[in-house]
This record gives structure tokens, C-alpha cells and sequence, in this order.
């Protein structure tokens, strides 16, 4: 069985660090007392088990998004049993670590974006875990957590890692890579990086009242580049693995930098729903009240 959530004193307490791996992420380094456990999700299957551990005394949750293998495109990802999953377990902030391609010419491959806003051209998702019957509104005004985001920034300095604090994500839907006309689209509204995996993901997390920051590593410039049609695949794989090793540096060196709290998020992510909610207590679907025990559990009583 997974975990129970545990309620600590304030909401988001006490901390327990997700971290949803995109391509090349399939492990952490330095995790002890290690499981792989199966969380039941109302919404679907997750991409995969869950990998429960500690990381020098810090809880850890580790969900690989595209599955062990790499077997779950970017539009097939239960994006909402993922969260729901990751909820579930006790989890209170996502990083999620993801491959990206870069808009600009001075993000070259190998640099790290944290990205803080997100421009959402997917169309093939489930966007949010409310509905008919339940309806709420969540602010998204500024969908990353800046409290992990200052704790990535710290890491990627001490790791020297070539980097770049905020940016704007254009997740796209794929699985196709852009054509020359939408990149150089992107690039006029002002994009940093491209990439198929964080939206509708920012959202559900935003709405399950959890913490979440991207960190987005660039292996390619995207088609726009006049060098594109020079990189090979063996190029951009070697840029893959090369990032994930220190993406999986970066995860350990962040850990210890948000263990110990015992207040919730001074952003507001583990209150988001104090006033989302709309629908009238007496009006609410009961079927979608227990549907959403875990992501709202908090605000429905």
C-alpha cells in the first residue's frame, strides 16, 4: 500500500519532494530504503509505479512521466493520475525535470531554464481534475513556485551548470517536432524553450495545491537555427544523457534545501484552493467529491 498522506500542522506539511523525470530521468542517485509501489488513481493509470525512498533523511517520490523504457508519448501521459498518484503519496512540491529545445541562441544545448511562465498550445489533454458538477478556478497568474525556485537556482550555481532563471515554456503537443514556420512563430512571442510535457502538468499541480517548478534541459536548438540540419541524433543523445547526469545532481543537491519546513508555502501553492471552488456545497456531484478526495480533500471537508 502507498503511503497515507500525512496532515501536518499547516497545509503542504510535512515536506515530501516529488520529482516527475521526462526523458533521460528514470532514477534518483543517493535514494535509500527504496520501494516501487503501485498508487490507485480515480483518474486512470499513472505512467508507472511510483519509487518511494530518503535522501540524507529527506521523503522522496520519484515518478519516471513516460513510463521505465520511455514507452508513453507526450499526448498518451495521464497527466491527471500522475498528480492525483503523486498526491496521494504524500507528495507536497514537484520538480519536474524535463528535455527541451531552445528558441534562443543564447540557451545553447546543455543549458538548464527554470522556467516560470508557460504558453499552453496543447489540445489532446485532460487540462484540469474539476468539472461538471465541480467546478473551480484556480489562479495561474504565476504557475511556478519561487520558493523551489530559488532553491534550483542555488544548486545549479553550486554545480556550476550553465543556466538561466525564468523564461517562458511554449509546450507544444506533438508527438511531431515543430515546423519552421510555428518555431519561428514561438520565437517572435518571446518563447525560451520548447518542449511536449509541462502543460497541462503546472496546471493539475497548481490545482491539487502542490508546489511545482520546471527545470528544462536543453539538448537541440529547435528547427529555426541555421546549424539545425547539422546536429545528428547521436549529437542531441549525447546532450540527453550528458543533462540527465546532471539533472539527477541537481535533484540531490536540492533536497536538503527544502527539507525541514514546517509552514505551508509562503507562495500560496498549498492554499490555491481556498477560494477556487464555485460550485454551492448543496450543488456539488458527491461522485465527483470522492473523485477528488486526495487533490481537494482539504477545501471539500
Amino acid at each position: 500500500m502507498a503511503e497515507e498522506q500525512t496532515t501536518g500542522d499547516a497545509p503542504g506539511t510535512p515536506p515530501v519532494i516529488g520529482v516527475i523525470g521526462g526523458s533521460g530521468i528514470y532514477e534518483i542517485d543517493g535514494l535509500t530504503d527504496t520501494r516501487w509501489e503501485a498508487v490507485a488513481s480515480p483518474f486512470g493509470a499513472p505512467s508507472d509505479e511510483l519509487l518511494f525512498g530518503n535522501l540524507d533523511g529527506q521523503a522522496m517520490v520519484f515518478l519516471p512521466r513516460h513510463g521505465r523504457g520511455h514507452k508513453i508519448p507526450p499526448s498518451a501521459v495521464n497527466y491527471r493520475a500522475n498528480i492525483d498518484a503523486l498526491k496521494r503519496a504524500g507528495v507536497t512540491e514537484i520538480l519536474s525535470v524535463s528535455a527541451c529545445g531552445s528558441l534562443k541562441e543564447e540557451l545553447p544545448p546543455g543549458t538548464f531554464v527554470l522556467a516560470d511562465q508557460y504558453i499552453d498550445r496543447t489540445f489532446a489533454r485532460e487540462k484540469s481534475f474539476f468539472g461538471p458538477g465541480l467546478v473551480a478556478h484556480v489562479g495561474l497568474g504565476h504557475p511556478v513556485c519561487a520558493r523551489l525556485g530559488d532553491a534550483l537556482e542555488a544548486g545549479l550555481k553550486e554545480l556550476d551548470i550553465p543556466h538561466q532563471r525564468g523564461g517562458t515554456y511554449l509546450a507544444m503537443e506533438g508527438p511531431q517536432f515543430s515546423t519552421l514556420a510555428e518555431s519561428n512563430l514561438y520565437r517572435s512571442w518571446g518563447c525560451d524553450v520548447i518542449g511536449m510535457t509541462n502543460m497541462p502538468e503546472a496546471k493539475l499541480a497548481r490545482e491539487a495545491e502542490l508546489c511545482y517548478a520546471t527545470v528544462a534541459m536543453v539538448t537541440d536548438y529547435d528547427c529555426w537555427h541555421p546549424d539545425h540540419d547539422h546536429v545528428t541524433v547521436d549529437a542531441i543523445i549525447g546532450v540527453l544523457l550528458a543533462n540527465a547526469e546532471k539533472g539527477r545532481a541537481l535533484v540531490k543537491a536540492v533536497a536538503p534545501k527544502l527539507a525541514g519546513r514546517a509552514e505551508s508555502c509562503p507562495e500560496g501553492c498549498h492554499t490555491a484552493l481556498e477560494t477556487a471552488i464555485i460550485t454551492a456545497p448543496d450543488a456539488r456531484d458527491p461522485a465527483m467529491v470522492e473523485k477528488l478526495g486526495a487533490v481537494a480533500g482539504r477545501v471539500l471537508g
